[in-house]
């Protein structure tokens, strides 16, 4: 083979690349409504770290992401050459070495599904992703994002896989509070910086991540597999159960079970949640409380966007999904499988409605608009707090979400 010809073939592969880019197919994107109303599926998080964040670290290059085209300058891509790898998909080892095998002529699927594909003009992906030649077909199991409830389901598999990737060949900075007991001490790793006090962590099911400068208060009570990320606080005498995420700067208490806090977001006080997707900036007043299985054990119903109507979910546990900037008033009851839009303030007593559309502003005896002027003041006070800037992106996301959101508020006499 001369030289020429291995440069030529040399530049076919996938480990040349210094740049790629997570699309998101259209289909899935509304599933996962509204999680994905402000922010594309490679930025949900799942496990310790956000989806593009594991991409990342897999393949040691830069990513950027096609979204919507309201998130477009929130999350910006270079329009240059570069593989497409779908953003709902969960990478492994199998299928990072299956990629790297790709040629520029190739794309691989999962039955229907588009895995990754080259593209020469990302901005026009969606146009040619129909035409891709020599389609190649992925066998092996495969973590994917489906539904909104594919987020805590795979939640533990994810954090072991993550702390996997992120503790490989470091040394936890470990716990020196003397009143603190831990059960397996190998499977959890604390970064520097952690603080934790008087508490009981058990890593026999599953390990424990412990994020930088995060404080575990007195009596926390931790099973693993849990996470906990950079900035967040347990309150004393939290509960938490395995498959939970505590996503960073996060303050949380009470009793969690299997859930999962995408950041920026507290339920400081007591109360039960399980089986549930906590987005971004919420607040879960003192007292607020999920139910994750009816009463007759059957199977729970969620509401779905592009049905708009509720479907089957499959499952007998399941609780709330919330979308960022969603606010529960004290005592709040949450049914199983209930969806809150983003921006929604929801109190008072009794159960409120299983499909809360975003920016509703009430509770079990109705809802009026949380007017937009309003939301944005309560908006930038809540990221003030915690050392965040509201920006005009910020706002523009919100704008957009407000308007494309307006006809699920039925009540709302200006639409």
């Amino acid at each position: 083979m001369g030289l020429l010809e291995a440069y030529s073939n040399r530049l076919f592969y996938f480990w040349d690349m210094d740049y790629f880019i997570l699309f998101e197919d259209p289909k899935i994107r509304e599933n996962l409504l509204p999680i994905t109303f402000t922010r594309p599926i490679a930025e949900i998080r799942i496990g310790i770290l956000k989806i593009c964040e594991k991409w990342e670290r897999h393949l040691g290059v830069k990513s950027g992401i096609l979204a919507a085209p309201h998130l477009n300058a929130k999350f910006p891509f270079e329009n240059k050459p570069a593989w497409m790898i779908n953003g709902s998909i969960l990478p492994d080892a199998n299928l990072i070495d299956r990629i790297r095998s790709l040629k520029t002529t190739e794309s691989l699927w999962l039955g229907d599904v588009l895995i990754a594909m080259y593209c020469e003009n990302p901005v026009k992906f969606h146009e040619t992703v129909h035409h891709a030649k020599q389609k190649s077909s992925y066998d092996a199991p495969i973590g994917m994002l489906k539904h909104l409830w594919n987020i805590f389901q795979l939640n533990g598999d994810q954090i072991r896989s993550d702390f996997e990737l992120l503790t490989k060949r470091r040394i936890s900075a470990g716990c020196a509070d003397p009143y603190t007991h831990i059960y397996r001490e190998a499977e959890v790793f604390i970064e520097p910086g952690a603080s934790i006090r008087a508490s009981i962590i058990n890593a026999e099911n599953g390990p424990v991540y412990i994020g930088k400068n995060v404080q575990i208060m007195e009596g926390g009570l931790i099973r693993g597999p849990f996470a906990i990320c950079e900035d967040a606080v347990l309150s004393m005498g939290a509960k938490m159960r395995g498959d939970t995420t505590i996503g960073p700067k996060c303050k949380v208490g009470g009793e969690v079970s299997n859930s999962v806090f995408q950041g920026y977001s507290n339920k400081s006080h007591d109360g039960y949640l399980g089986n549930s997707v906590i987005g971004e900036w919420c607040n879960l007043g003192a007292n607020t409380n999920t139910s994750n299985l009816k009463n007759n054990h059957s199977n729970i119903r969620v509401w779905s966007y592009p049905k708009e109507d509720f479907m089957d979910s499959g499952l007998q546990f399941c609780g709330s999904f919330i979308g960022d900037h969603s606010k529960m008033g004290i005592s709040s009851m949450l049914n199983s499988g209930t969806v809150i839009g983003v921006g929604a303030n929801v109190f008072g007593e009794g159960f409120p409605k299983k499909m809360v559309p975003s920016f509703a502003w009430g509770g079990p005896t109705g809802f009026s608009t949380f007017k937009l002027k309003k939301f944005e003041e309560t908006a930038a006070k809540a990221m003030a707090l915690k050392g965040m800037t509201f920006s005009e992106t910020e706002r523009a996301v919100l704008q957009a979400v407000f308007e494309m959101t307006r006809p699920y508020r039925i009540w709302d006499k200006d639409f």
